[in-house]
């Protein structure tokens, strides 16, 4: 297993951006780092440029929201080429999926995790915000990068125990999605949803390894925008493990102002 997870973690890469195969409805940025559904409200799929590494996360945030439609982002796998594709389908669910070798889920304020066949539904144990890691298999992200934060402003301390909760709702502004999968020792995979730092458990089981696999992401209805967030693996820097130790010492960010610290420095800890 040690070899399996060092081996991993050697393959995990930053994301690369965004795949030039996209929805009809979809424009991407200069950097193909950000991804906005510039009308309507559903062809708005995304794919990853390159296919994910196994235990490397698709992470995105959610930049912009549009009212007036119902529905949220939705993320997964699948084991078809963006460029293999005649038509980039209108939606991920169902029309994606009905390809076959599609896993996708709509992002909502729960999730469900699925379990085999009678096996009970572990209790799902929260990570403390001040842990540098998350978890998950054999796997080991850097947890800071996860984790949505709003700008600070004059109320934005009402959120923070929401942060220290992560209970931040999955669909918010600025909320963090992300998809990986995690390879089992019968040479499939179990794929997870990580939301605002929380891993949801296997969203699905039995993953084909044997295929490349990208990442899904559906610019769908309410989300309007959405930019990839680069995952550093390995060690914490000594910068962010400050700015862990400072947060977790604190009422809530705003009292960062009032503490002795270079401008640059209180601004890091408050928000990235």
């Amino acid at each position: 297993l040690k070899i399996a997870a060092a081996a991993m973690a050697a393959r995990c890469r930053l994301a690369t951006g965004f795949h030039r195969v996209h929805g009809a409805n979809v424009q991407l940025d200069a950097s193909r780092m950000r991804a906005t559904r510039v009308e309507s409200f559903a062809n708005g799929l995304c794919f990853s440029q390159e296919p994910l590494a196994p235990g490397q996360i698709f992470l995105v945030e959610i930049e912009e929201k549009e009212k007036g439609w119902c529905g949220h982002l939705r993320v997964g796998l699948t084991a078809h080429d963006p460029q293999s594709l005649e038509v980039v389908p209108e939606y991920s669910l169902p029309d994606l999926v009905n390809l076959g070798d599609t896993w996708v889920f709509a992002i909502t304020r729960s999730h469900n995790r699925v379990q085999l066949d009678g096996e009970e539904a572990p209790a799902r144990a929260r990570c403390p915000p001040w842990e540098p890691f998350l978890l998950i298999e054999q796997v080991r992200i850097p947890r800071d990068a996860l984790v949505g934060r709003s700008r600070p402003g004059r109320y934005s301390h009402i959120l923070d125990e929401l942060y220290r909760t992560n209970v931040l709702p999955a669909t918010a502004r600025r909320s963090r999605i992300g998809v990986l999968y995690a390879p089992q020792p019968d040479g499939t995979a179990d794929m997870h949803i990580i939301i605002n730092g929380e891993d949801m458990g296997p969203s699905a089981r039995r993953l084909p390894t044997t295929r490349p696999l990208y990442a899904v992401v559906d610019v769908f209805a309410s989300t309007k925008s959405v930019r990839i967030i680069p995952v550093e693996y390995g060690l914490p820097s000594l910068q962010t493990l400050c700015r862990l130790v400072i947060q977790k010492h604190i009422i809530h960010r705003l009292a960062i102002d009032g503490l002795d610290l270079p401008p640059p420095l209180k601004s890091y800890c408050k928000h990235e």
